[in-house]
């Protein structure tokens, strides 16, 4: 079967948790991969601003699955760069949830809207630490209600754990959103998950579904790795993960050469 498309996490699957820089030898594939007919696509739970600082080498030539799905950009300069594909929250819904994570202990909350994070910040060191983690444009309100766009991602950032966010969360908001750990101190809400973002696009581009390639590591990328005709689980992913999807990789980089030998 020829691949047209080929979506990839990135925490824990492009690169290993804690890491910053993605791997040199990916933009070369990348461009072999585009000149044969295959476009690259970042699927993430980052901002569209953040993963083009991330891919820069090659910017202009991938399209960008950003905010876990909610966010689809077409490929091009930023100026020029379409959007694809957005699914908003009800605001109220939305708001409750921001409101219910800034009274958790421990926890700031991360309003996402289409190119820009807002941050509510309980401990001012949070504004300084996210810019350093993420590269996003930021934006800081006194209080949530004052997000005046869209919202297509509510996150809390837990670093002491995610046990107990998901707990006091879950089953408030679990039935209202798609809750998702989004790594080890992330818990992302949207309406929309990176499955939903990879049909978007998909549709956008005239690319049937099982003609795509997807590779993932976490629970938010279950629905992708579902929806993709060829689906690739980090062999470093939790068990019950790897009894799901039984084609399982080491180096993402790897099998990117193998479908460039195959097109």
């Amino acid at each position: 079967m020829r691949i047209k498309l080929i979506v990839s996490d990135i925490d824990g699957t492009l690169i290993p948790y804690g890491e910053a820089g993605l791997p040199e030898a990916l933009f070369p594939l990348v461009r072999a991969l585009r000149a044969s007919g295959v476009l690259f696509c970042p699927a993430s739970g980052r901002q569209y601003h953040s993963l083009r600082r991330l891919f820069a080498p090659v910017a202009d030539e991938i399209a960008y699955l950003c905010e876990n799905g909610a966010v689809v950009m077409g490929a091009g300069p930023e100026a020029e760069a379409k959007l694809l594909f957005k699914t908003p929250m009800p605001r109220a819904g939305a708001l409750a949830l921001m409101r219910a994570i800034l009274a958790l202990p421990g926890c700031e909350v991360l309003v996402s809207g289409e190119n820009v994070s807002y941050l509510c910040p309980k401990d001012a060191g949070f504004i300084a630490a996210f810019r350093e983690m993420t590269g996003n444009h930021i934006r800081v309100v006194e209080r949530v209600e004052d997000v005046a766009e869209d919202v297509v991602k509510v996150s809390a950032y837990a670093p002491e754990g995610l046990d107990a966010p998901k707990a006091a969360l879950g089953p408030r908001f679990g039935g209202m959103f798609r809750m998702a750990e989004a790594g080890p101190a992330w818990l992302d809400f949207t309406l929309a998950d990176k499955g939903a973002g990879l049909r978007g696009l998909c549709g956008a581009l005239g690319v049937p579904p099982d003609e795509t390639a997807a590779f993932g590591d976490n629970w938010n990328d279950v629905a992708m790795l579902e929806t993709a005709g060829v689906s690739y689980l980090m062999s470093t992913a939790s068990p019950e993960l790897r009894q799901r999807f039984p084609r399982q990789c080491d180096d993402v980089l790897a099998v990117l050469e193998r479908i460039l030998a195959e097109q």
